[in-house]
């Protein structure tokens, strides 16, 4: 799929970049991109009213310092939070379209926002680059109906077990015609993920295998090491200078 088609490993600025603070608004965007980053990992929810928004939380405490949770209030409410005189929560549409060159990886965080995130994505023509990610296999698998085999998507952690579980046999697992790739930790409770035959597996299937959230610099050379194909991070220069030492880092 077109989502892929760029030099790798990829480089995702994790919610734009969290370690500054401000993640997933326009601003954590605006310096990811600048300082060349050609995927964005962010996440969506729906508002009261079914309006698709940036966010990574169900309640508003930790990025907005108030109480209450997304689904209960209005964009109307959302849109006079300020911050710098542009909105605290912006609007997925509003993002995909101003970085029309850039690639998202959107983790759609409820059911509620399934279909307005879909709508958005198609209205604003970037279904070759978005990839649609959720834990929820049920969720994907939702997403991937009302997105179609055009947009390129992940795997929720149903599926990770099924794969996990055919690497341990050699058995090959069928997934959607739409998944380009396995997005996981390194570990996941007590099983290692990032481990060798695992990646190998999945790159014989034709999958990419993307990790997050690596932050540090020897465990970014690590994993690169095993071969993954993608890693995201919170700390947007440490990643952006190991890729550089590499001779792997490809700028906007």
């Amino acid at each position: 799929m077109p989502y892929l088609d760029l030099p790798g490993p990829l480089g995702f600025a994790h919610r734009g970049g969290a370690a500054a603070g401000d993640e997933n608004t326009t601003a954590a965007f605006a310096r990811a991109v600048d300082l060349g980053y050609r995927y964005i990992e962010t996440d969506t929810h729906a508002t009261a009213d079914g309006v698709p928004v940036v966010f990574h939380d169900d309640t508003l405490q930790r990025m907005l310092g108030r109480p209450g949770r997304m689904v209960d209030v209005t964009w109307a409410d959302l849109a006079s939070v300020r911050v710098g005189g542009a909105a605290a929560v912006p609007r997925l549409d509003e993002v995909l379209d101003a970085w029309p060159d850039v690639r998202f990886n959107i983790d759609c965080k409820t059911d509620a926002a399934v279909t307005p995130t879909v709508d958005a994505v198609r209205r604003a023509g970037a279904e070759d680059r978005v990839l649609l990610a959720s834990f929820s296999s049920a969720r994907l698998t939702r997403i991937r109906r009302e997105a179609g085999p055009r947009v390129a998507t992940s795997v929720g952690m149903r599926e990770v077990t099924a794969l996990w579980a055919g690497s341990m046999t050699g058995r090959p697992v069928r997934v959607a015609d739409s998944v380009v790739a396995v997005q996981i930790p390194p570990r996941y409770g007590r099983l290692t993920l990032a481990r060798p035959r695992f990646i190998d597996y999945l790159h014989r299937l034709g999958l990419h295998v993307h990790l997050w959230t690596i932050d540090d610099p020897v465990q970014i050379g690590h994993f690169l090491d095993l071969g993954v194909d993608g890693i995201m991070t919170d700390h947007i220069e440490v990643l952006r200078d190991v890729y550089h030492a590499r001779g792997i880092w490809n700028p906007a």
